[in-house]
């Protein structure tokens, strides 16, 4: 029997087939690691992704999203139905998942120094910036070193929280590289004379494929 998986991410309204590709390429990477899996990608910012990816059977679908909020419980599950996935359950979130929260406390401790926790945050939903507060003070209590969340949609902004920790690392809560952590994340801690290390978002990490393929196993008892 062969099991299917769907990856979904937001991706990049503006330029959507780079993040469309880059989602595919985890895809591919998840697979080596399951036995039987069919495991695709869509973005749901690329036209007709959701679609392509739903086609051919029932599977379940993997946000690739750093916390549940309003996309991963209204929106995508919207555009599931509307697409013809109503069928499909949502597992949790990415950045929900507890191997990923402690993936992100090595990765801050490795940094061996002060660490601003950076996150998408959201004005419709409080559950984002609870997950990256939290994880901030599980952050500085396993770790001895100081560590803040900051966002780019909400307060604590990150140049604010910038100005005050200017020789920390930052860390991206992040689940890819496009975007906000290209652009608006560089500009913020330019704009606060950050001179630490701005490290590579928790989703790239080379542990991350493994993390994805168990949390797909575990839904599926395989």
């Amino acid at each position: 029997m062969t099991h299917r998986a769907l990856i979904v991410s937001h991706g990049q309204p503006s330029d959507p087939r780079p993040a469309g590709e880059e989602i595919e390429d985890l895809a591919r990477h998840v697979a080596t690691h399951l036995d039987g899996w069919d495991v695709r990608a869509a973005t749901l910012a690329e036209a007709g992704a959701l679609e392509r990816g739903l086609a051919g059977g029932v599977g379940v679908v993997y946000p690739l999203f750093m916390a549940a909020g309003w996309f991963t419980g209204t929106h995508l599950p919207r555009r599931l139905a509307a697409a013809g996935g109503a069928a499909w359950p949502v597992l949790a979130p990415f950045g929900a998942d507890p191997a990923v929260m402690a993936l992100t406390v090595d990765l801050a401790r490795a940094a061996g120094r002060p660490v601003l926790l950076a996150g998408h945050g959201s004005f419709r939903s409080a559950e984002p910036s609870r997950v990256v507060h939290d994880l901030a003070a599980r952050i500085e209590a396993e770790t001895g070193k100081p560590c803040r969340a900051a966002f780019i949609d909400q307060s604590p902004q990150i140049a604010d929280v910038a100005r005050d920790m200017p020789n920390a690392a930052c860390l991206p809560f992040f689940a890819a590289r496009r975007g906000h952590v290209i652009d608006d994340l560089p500009d913020a801690l330019a704009r606060a004379g950050f001179t630490g290390p701005l490290l590579p978002p928790v989703g790239l990490h080379d542990r991350v494929p493994a993390l994805i393929a168990a949390a797909l196993m575990r839904a599926r008892g395989a």
